[in-house]
C-alpha cells in the first residue's frame, strides 16, 4: 500500500518464484494462493484470454476463459429511481472452458494438492508466450509418471489457442486415460460440483457481478473422434459464440477414443495401454469465434476454417510465428534495468501483460483486468486512455490506433448519453462494454465527466507521436468536436471582475471526493480538450479544406463554436489558494478536515471497504492521485515551485487504495526530487500483482498499473515529456541504479534511450532519425553512431517524504484551523 515502506511491504517468495529475466517461474505447487497464480500465469492476446488454471481443472480459485467484448446484459435495479440513471448492466461472460485435460493412471486421477510430486516447475516464457509445466508424479502404487504440458494463446491467429499434454510412464506400464474437455462453467457447477473458492470471499465492489439465471443458451453441439463443437447465444445480449477443438493423439502405444457431446460438455476420452518409455502426446487446438448476433452456424464455419488452417500448417509453424511476433514486440517495447534481476523480471512481466491485454483487441477496448479475470465485470474505463495507451502510442502505435477507433465507434452512444444528462455534444460512459453507461453509482461513475478529456488527450498524444493526420481529420476530429461541445455547454460563466468559466457538479479521478465544483484536474483537462479541438479544426480549414467542409457538414459545426471554445479555454477557472500556496483539488476541498491516515488502523484499509462513502466524502482524503495527475499530464502549465508545493500537500493525504495512484506519485516525486520515495512508489506498482499488494490479484491483472509502470520508467526515471508535440528529456535515474534503457517510436523512428548517471545516450534503431530536447538543449539523433549528451546530475534530491504534520494546523481562508482526525467507527 502507499504508506508502507519497502521494508514493510510484502515481497515475492524467491525460493518459489526465482528471479529470471525472461520467465516467471513457479518451482513449487501450492493451493493456498490459487487465485493469484491463476492470474499471474494467464495467457491472452487481447481477444482471447485463459486464466492459469491447472489443466486437470478440479482445483481452482476461479476458472476463467474470456473473449473481449463478449458479455451478457441485465437490468440495473436502483433502490430509488431517478431520470438518467444507467439502466442496463453489462458483464463479461466466462465462456466455455477448453483448458481441461484430466489424467488418470491406473484409474487414479492426478490431483495436484494431494499428489506425490518429486519434481514440479511451471513457467510463463515471455519470449514465446508459452505457459509450460513439467512435473514428476509418483502414483499411489509407486509408479513414476512424467507429465509435460504447454498452453499458448496466439498473437498471430487472433482466435486460436494451442495446448499440448504429454504423459510418459518411466518404470512400468499401466492403463492411462486422458479426458480432453470443453466445459460450460458459466451456467452452474462443473461435473465435480465444486464451487469456485472466490464465491465465498464476501463483499468487494471491485469484483464482478454474479448472474441470477442461465447466461448461455445452447444452440448446437456435435463431435466426432477428432473435433468437438459447442455453440451458444447469450440470453439477454443476443451475442453468439462458437467454440471448437481438435484433439490429436500421437503415441506408439495402443489406444482408443470415446466421444461425448451434450449442451454444456463435450469431451474426448483417450484410453491408452501405456508402456514405459513410450510418450503419449495430445495436441489440442482450440478456436473461439464470437459475434454481436451472427447466426451460430456461420461462427461454426469460421471455427472450421481456423482449425483446418492449423491442421494444414502444423502447430510448429504457429509456435514459430508466435516467437517471431514477440521478437518484434520486444524489439519495440523492451525496457532494460541493468544489474537488477528481480526488477527486470517484474518489468518484463508487466510489459508482457500489456501485450496480452491489447495486441488483438481490434474492435474492442481494453478491460481493466485484461482477459485474465472478471474483476470490474470486464468493463472499459479511462484506464485505457491515460494508463495503457501511452505505452501503445510510443511503442506499438497501430494498437493505440485500434483502441482510439473503438472510442470513435462509440460516439453515437456517447451523444445519446450526453442528451440523457441534458448536455450538448458527447459524453462517453464511465464504465462500459457495449458503449452504454453501466455505472450504477453515478457519484463515483457518471459524474467523472473528465473521461471526455482523457479520450481527447489520448487522441492528441497519439497524433503528435505518430503524425497520423489521416486518422485525426477523418475520425479523431469528430471526437474532439463533440467533447468540446460538451464542455462548453456543461460549464458556465461568472463575472467576478474578470469573466471566468466554471465547471460544477463533477467528480475528478479521486473517488473519495465526489460531485464537486471546479475540480482542478477536470478543469485543466477540459481546457486542454477545448484547445485541442480548436487547433485541429483550424488546421483542417487551412491544410485540408475539402475534409474541413465535409466535417462541418457532417457535424453541423457552427462558425461561432470554435470562438466559444477558445474563450472558454482561455478563461477556465483554475483554483489556487494563495494563503496556503497550493492548488485546491476543488472549490471546497480545503474546507474539510484532514483524515489522519498515519493513525488509521491497517485493518480499516482500504477505506472504501470499511467506511460509508458519506464519511469519506467529508474529509480531505484521496483514493488516487488527482491534482498530482494534472501536474504530470499538463505539467507545462505549472511552475516547478507549484509542483513541489502541490505534491508535498497531497501526497500525505493519498491512501493508495487505488492501484492507479502509485505510478503517478512516482513520476511527480521523481520530478520534484523525492527520488527514494519515487522508487518506493514505483515498486509498489511494479509488484501490485506479483506480490498481491492489494489482496485482489485473484480478480485479474491490474492492467492500468502495468501500463503505469512503463510510464513511471520512461516519464519518471527517464524524464520523457511530450507536452506540445516536442520530445523532451530530463532524466531522474534512481539512486543505486547504474543504467536504464527503453525504446520510443516517434514519427516512425525507433529510438533507444539509455540513461546513465552522467550521460544520456540516444540511438536510432529504425527510421530516419529525429529531433529531441535534453534539458533545454536541442539534439539531432541520426542513424549510425549513438548521440551522447552529458548530464549534470539527476535533478534535485530531497530526503524522506512529505509529512501529514505539516498540513494539520494550516488555516483556511477564513482563518479557522484545519485539523487531522480519524472518524469514529
Amino acid at each position: 500500500m502507499s504508506h508502507r515502506t519497502r521494508d514493510e511491504r510484502r515481497t515475492v517468495d524467491r525460493l518459489r518464484f526465482p528471479a529470471e529475466p525472461w520467465r516467471l517461474v513457479e518451482s513449487r505447487f501450492s493451493d493456498e494462493d490459487l487465485g493469484v497464480t491463476e492470474t499471474l500465469f494467464a495467457v491472452a492476446n487481447g481477444y482471447l484470454g485463459m486464466r492459469g488454471n491447472v489443466e486437470e481443472g478440479r482445483e481452482s480459485h476461479t476458472h476463467g476463459t474470456f473473449v473481449n467484448g463478449f458479455h451478457e446484459t441485465w437490468p440495473i435495479h436502483h433502490a430509488e429511481e431517478a431520470y438518467g440513471f444507467a439502466r442496463v448492466g453489462q458483464t463479461i461472460v466466462n465462456v466455455p472452458d477448453a483448458k481441461v485435460i484430466r489424467l488418470y493412471v491406473d484409474d487414479e486421477p492426478l490431483l495436484l494438492p494431494v499428489a506425490d510430486l518429486d519434481e514440479y516447475e511451471r513457467a510463463l516464457d515471455m519470449r514465446d508466450g508459452v505457459l509450460r509445466r513439467e512435473l514428476l508424479w509418483q502414483t499411489p502404487s509407486g509408479k513414476r509418471v512424467r507429465v509435460r504440458s504447454e498452453r499458448m494463446v496466439s498473437f498471430v491467429e487472433r482466435h486460436l489457442a494451442i495446448m499440448t499434454f504429454e504423459v510418459t510412464l518411466l518404470d512400468e506400464g499401466a492403463p492411462v486415460a486422458i479426458s480432453s474437455q470443453i466445459l460450460n462453467r458459466q451456467d452452474g457447477e462443473d461435473e465435480y460440483h465444486v464451487r469456485a473458492a472466490s464465491l465465498g470471499e464476501g463483499f468487494d465492489p471491485r469484483k464482478t457481478t454474479e448472474f441470477a439465471g442461465r447466461v448461455l443458451d445452447p444452440q448446437t453441439h456435435w463431435g466426432d473422434d477428432e473435433r468437438l463443437v459447442l455453440t451458444y447465444r447469450a440470453v439477454n445480449s443476443g451475442m453468439t459464440l462458437a467454440v471448437a477443438a481438435d484433439d490429436l493423439l500421437e503415441t506408439e502405444n495402443e489406444w482408443g477414443v470415446r466421444t461425448q457431446v451434450d449442451d454444456d460438455l463435450a469431451k474426448h476420452v483417450f484410453r491408452v495401454d501405456a508402456q514405459p518409455g513410450k510418450p503419449i502426446r495430445l495436441t489440442k487446438v482450440v478456436t473461439y469465434h464470437t459475434s454481436r448476433g451472427v447466426p451460430c452456424r456461420e461462427l461454426v464455419d469460421r471455427c472450421r476454417r481456423t482449425l483446418d488452417r492449423v491442421r494444414e500448417n502444423g502447430t510448429v509453424v504457429e509456435r514459430e510465428r508466435q516467437r517471431a511476433w514477440l521478437d518484434d514486440f520486444w524489439a519495440r517495447s523492451d525496457v532494460e534495468v541493468v544489474g537488477r534481476p528481480e526488477i527486470q523480471q517484474a518489468v518484463r512481466w508487466n510489459i508482457f501483460q500489456l501485450a496480452q491485454a491489447t495486441a488483438r483487441a481490434e474492435g474492442s477496448g481494453v478491460p481493466a483486468k485484461g482477459l485474465t479475470g472478471s474483476g470490474y465485470s470486464g468493463h472499459y474505463f479511462w484506464d485505457m486512455e491515460i494508463y495503457v495507451l501511452p505505452f501503445l502510442t510510443y511503442t506499438n502505435p497501430r494498437y493505440a490506433r485500434n483502441a482510439l477507433r473503438f472510442r470513435y465507434q462509440m460516439l453515437d452512444a456517447a451523444r445519446r448519453r450526453a442528451h440523457d444528462l441534458s448536455a450538448q455534444g458527447a459524453l462517453f460512459p464511465w464504465r462500459t462494454i457495449n458503449g452504454e453507461e453501466a455505472s450504477a453509482y453515478y457519484a463515483a461513475g457518471t459524474a467523472q465527466f473528465h473521461i471526455d478529456a482523457d479520450i481527447a488527450f489520448a487522441l492528441v498524444q497519439y497524433a503528435r507521436a505518430t503524425g497520423d493526420v489521416d486518422f485525426m481529420r477523418t475520425e479523431g476530429v469528430d471526437v474532439l468536436v463533440e467533447t468540446a461541445r460538451m464542455w462548453e455547454d456543461l460549464g458556465f460563466w461568472r463575472a467576478n471582475g474578470n469573466d471566468s468559466f466554471h465547471i460544477h457538479g463533477v467528480t475528478g479521478p479521486d473517488e473519495y471526493t465526489t460531485v464537486v465544483d471546479d475540480n482542478l484536474f477536470t478543469n485543466v483537462m477540459a481546457r486542454f480538450n477545448l484547445r485541442a479541438a480548436v487547433f485541429v479544426v483550424e488546421s483542417m480549414r487551412e491544410d485540408f479544406p475539402a475534409d474541413y467542409d465535409r466535417m462541418v457538414e457532417r457535424l453541423n459545426l457552427r462558425s461561432t463554436e470554435v470562438q466559444e471554445w477558445t474563450r472558454a479555454a482561455d478563461h477556465m477557472w483554475i483554483p489556487y489558494a494563495e494563503h496556503i500556496g497550493i492548488h485546491p483539488q476543488d472549490s471546497h476541498f480545503l474546507e474539510h478536515e484532514i483524515w489522519d491516515l498515519a493513525n488509521t488502523p491497517s485493518t480499516k484499509r482500504p477505506l472504501l471497504l470499511h467506511y460509508h462513502p458519506l464519511v469519506i466524502y467529508r474529509y480531505q482524503v484521496i483514493k488516487q492521485a488527482d491534482v498530482v495527475l494534472a501536474l504530470f499530464l499538463q505539467g507545462q502549465h505549472f511552475t516547478a515551485e507549484e509542483k513541489l508545493a502541490d505534491f508535498e500537500y497531497y501526497d500525505p493525504l493519498t491512501t493508495g487504495d487505488s492501484t492507479l495512484s502509485a505510478v503517478v506519485q512516482s513520476i511527480v516525486a521523481s520530478e520534484v526530487g523525492y527520488q527514494e520515495l519515487a522508487l518506493d512508489y514505483f515498486e509498489s506498482s511494479l509488484y501490485v500483482d506479483l506480490a498481491n499488494l492489494h489482496d485482489n490479484a485473484s480478480d485479474g491483472v491490474h492492467v492500468a498499473s502495468a501500463g503505469g509502470t512503463w510510464t513511471a520508467l520512461v516519464a519518471g526515471f527517464g524524464g520523457m515529456r511530450d507536452h506540445d508535440g516536442h520530445l523532451v528529456f530530463d532524466p531522474r535515474l534512481p539512486l543505486g541504479w547504474d543504467a536504464l534503457t527503453f525504446r520510443l517510436t516517434w514519427h516512425g523512428t525507433r529510438l533507444r534511450v539509455t540513461v546513465r548517471r552522467d550521460e544520456l545516450e540516444l540511438a536510432v534503431e529504425e527510421g530516419d532519425g529525429t529531433q529531441v530536447s535534453v534539458r533545454g538543449e536541442h539534439v539531432s539523433v541520426r542513424p549510425g553512431e549513438p548521440t551522447l549528451v552529458p548530464l549534470d546530475g539527476q535533478g534535485p534530491v530531497r530526503s524522506g517524504r512529505p509529512g501529514l504534520r505539516a498540513l494539520s494546523g494550516n488555516r483556511r481562508e477564513d482563518g479557522t484551523l484545519i485539523l487531522a482526525t480519524v472518524p469514529k467507527s
